[in-house]
């Protein structure tokens, strides 16, 4: 019995959905505090404890999925078992939210060492994708910060360009990041590229400065080619209003990039690349709550046929009844709030 498979499920772009174009996504609001280095701990004015990147870095990758008392009971102890997690189909996958921005720089180095251009990364979270909640935009201020320095790490480059998606957010973290060892600019900026930068990286360029974002690739690949990374871009909106033919090259633009680190959790299981490896679809491990299995591995992206095969067909043996759209949609929503407040704890 075919089992229909959710548009959000069908939705598979090289981009993160967009918030609301009515207010500006990027600015953070004056009443959070200014961000400081995410790799310390330390205190405000009144002595409370900040928020750094230390909520992203609980091990998180066995337990993303909420496992209960009674299952976590029947588990058998796997004390001292290390070579048998490392050897894992999802050993991997990264432990929490901050390995994913350190794989995705490791990733994007190795690229830029082989000869490679342009490199997109997709953190395909729920937590990152609505910049209008509270604390959504620092988080995701902290995350590029963590990616942008990892990555001047990893290359040894000297000049690394970060050009934010709104002038009024480069200001504001170029003033209160002091210490960044990476230069700032933004894509409403006449001039965002100089000739010294080395790599440029675009923090979530915006589907409304798509022409600004073509402009600056376009000027990166003249006389002297130099790489340039888009870190989750959001170049997507539902396409409402959008012509055929500015789908069109949009998708003929993006096609020149390659996704180089990507990794998107669905309700039983997740789609995972890492360069210069394959994509691999991975599916809940029903004797290990809270693990993975590796159901397929291909050198391009799964489309949303091939999950629906994947995710969906294992459902099909044992099922008495069809789940609704709006079940299915349900499912799909609680489990990506599980993921993220098993990463973000």
């Amino acid at each position: 019995m075919a089992i229909a498979v959710p548009k959000i499920v069908q939705s598979l772009c090289y981009c993160s959905p967009s918030p609301s174009p009515s207010s500006c996504p990027y600015l953070i609001p004056s009443r959070h505090a200014p961000p400081m280095p995410i790799w310390s701990n330390f205190t405000n004015s009144r002595g409370s404890r900040r928020r750094g990147l230390h909520k992203f870095q609980r091990a998180a990758k066995y337990v993303r999925f909420e496992v209960s008392p009674a299952e976590e009971e029947s588990q058998p102890d796997k004390k001292g078992d290390d070579s048998s997690d490392e050897m894992a189909d999802d050993s991997v996958l990264p432990p929490n939210m901050e390995g994913a921005v350190l794989q995705s720089s490791q990733s994007s180095a190795k690229f830029i060492f082989a000869g490679g251009m342009r490199a997109i990364v997709e953190l395909l979270l729920p937590e990152l994708e609505f910049l209008n909640d509270e604390g959504s935009q620092e988080d995701l201020w902290q995350l590029a910060r963590l990616y942008l320095e990892s990555l001047r790490k990893e290359t040894g480059v000297q000049q690394l360009k970060a050009i934010f998606p709104d002038a009024g957010a480069a200001a504001l973290l170029k003033h209160w990041w002091k210490d960044a060892n990476f230069s700032f600019a933004s894509l409403s900026d006449r001039r965002p590229v100089e000739e010294e930068d080395e790599i440029v990286v675009m923090i979530a360029p915006d589907y409304q400065m798509l022409q600004s974002v073509e402009q600056i690739a376009s000027f990166l690949s003249d006389d002297s080619p130099r790489p340039l990374v888009m870190w989750n871009p959001r170049l997507f909106s539902g396409d409402v209003g959008v012509g055929l033919n500015v789908r069109r090259l949009r998708q003929s633009f993006l096609s020149t990039f390659t996704v180089v680190y990507s990794i998107r959790p669905f309700p039983n299981g997740a789609v995972f690349r890492r360069y210069p490896g394959l994509w691999q679809v991975f599916l809940d491990d029903k004797e290990r709550p809270g693990r993975y299995l590796l159901a397929r591995e291909q050198p391009r992206r799964p489309n949303a046929d091939e999950l629906e095969i994947i995710f969906v067909g294992e459902k099909i043996d044992g099922e008495e009844e069809k789940p609704s759209f709006f079940a299915e949609a349900k499912s799909l929503f609680n489990s990506f709030n599980r993921f993220m407040r098993s990463l973000s704890k």
